[in-house]
C-alpha cells in the first residue's frame, strides 16, 4: 500500500483552507456593524455584535411587509429541501423499480428518454412549468414550489444501477415466499437501499435548499421566502443614503450553510457507501 507523503497532506490542508476561508471571513464580518463593513470592507477580526446580529436575523420582523423573520425563511428552506429530497427519492425509486423489474419491451427506451432530460436545465422549462402552476392556482404554495421539480433523472439513474446489482436470487426467493411486487419493493428493496437513499437525500436536499430562481418565480408572498432569497432581499434596500445591512446578509449566508453542512457531516459515511455500492 502506498504511503501518504507530507506533500499530499500539505495539498489537502491548503485545499481545505481555500474552501473554509470564505466562510470564516463571512462569519467574522457578520459580527461587525453594517457601517463598519461599508467603510472597511471584509475583515478577519471578530466584532462585538455577534449575539445582536444573529438574534436580529432570526427573530426580527422585516421585509416590505414587516412580518417575515429569518426563522420563517429558515423553515421555508427546510420544507423546500426536505420536500425535494423525499419527493425525488420516492419518484426515482418507483421509476427505477418499474424499469428494472417489470421488464416491459420499452423499458430501456423509457430509461434513456428519462436520462436525456438531464440535458434540459430548469431554465428551459421554467416558463411552461410556471404557466401550469399559475393555471392550477398553486402560486405562493409549498405544492407549487416542490411538485413541478420532483422528477429526477439523476435519482432514477442511480437507483436503476443499484437495483440491477441486487441478485436475482433475492427476487426468486421473494416470489417463492408469495411476496407480490409491492411487498417485494417495500420489505426488501427499500431496506437494501438505505445507503443509496441516504446518498440521494444529501444530494437532493442540498439541491432544493440552494434553489433561488424557481422560488423567486413562484412566490411573491414574503411568508414563502427562503433563506437564499432573503439574502438578496437584504441587499436591495439601497435607498438614498441608507446602507444595506451587510452584517445581516453575511449572518444569513452563514446560517444558510449550517443545515446542508450538518446533513453532509451526519450522513457522510452513508453518502460515500451509497455511491460506491451502485457500482457493485
Amino acid at each position: 500500500m502506498r504511503r501518504t507523503s507530507p506533500f499530499d497532506h500539505l495539498i489537502l490542508i491548503l485545499g481545505s483552507l481555500l474552501m473554509i476561508l470564505p466562510v470564516v471571513v463571512a462569519f467574522t464580518t457578520s459580527t461587525h456593524e453594517a457601517a463598519d463593513i461599508h467603510m472597511n470592507g471584509l475583515t478577519f477580526s471578530l466584532g462585538g455584535h455577534f449575539v445582536e446580529t444573529y438574534e436580529k436575523v432570526l427573530s426580527h420582523q422585516g421585509g416590505f411587509t414587516g412580518k417575515v423573520t429569518g426563522l420563517t425563511m429558515l423553515t421555508n428552506s427546510l420544507i423546500l429541501g426536505i420536500g425535494f429530497a423525499v419527493g425525488k427519492i420516492v419518484l426515482s425509486m418507483l421509476a427505477a423499480y418499474a424499469i428494472v423489474y417489470f421488464r416491459f419491451r420499452a423499458a430501456t427506451l423509457m430509461f434513456w428518454i428519462i436520462f436525456t432530460t438531464l440535458l434540459l436545465p430548469l431554465e428551459v422549462r421554467i416558463l411552461p412549468s410556471y404557466e401550469v402552476m399559475h393555471k392550477l392556482g398553486l402560486i405562493n404554495t409549498y405544492t407549487g414550489l416542490i411538485v413541478p421539480l420532483l422528477a429526477s433523472a439523476t435519482g432514477t439513474f442511480f437507483f436503476r444501477q443499484f437495483f440491477k446489482s441486487v441478485p436475482d436470487e433475492i427476487l426468486e426467493a421473494a416470489r417463492i415466499d408469495g411476496a407480490g411486487p409491492f411487498k417485494f419493493f417495500i420489505d426488501i428493496l427499500v431496506p437494501l437501499s438505505r445507503t443509496m437513499i441516504a446518498a440521494m437525500f444529501i444530494i437532493m436536499f442540498v439541491y432544493g435548499w440552494n434553489q433561488y430562481l424557481w422560488p423567486m418565480l413562484m412566490t411573491n408572498d414574503e411568508s414563502f421566502y427562503t433563506l437564499v432569497r432573503g439574502i438578496k432581499q437584504i441587499l436591495v434596500v439601497w435607498v438614498g443614503a441608507q446602507i444595506p445591512d451587510y452584517n445581516e446578509a453575511f449572518a444569513m449566508a452563514v446560517l444558510a450553510m449550517v443545515p446542508p453542512v450538518l446533513i453532509v457531516v451526519i450522513f457522510q459515511r452513508w453518502f460515500i457507501k451509497g455511491l460506491t455500492e451502485s457500482d457493485k
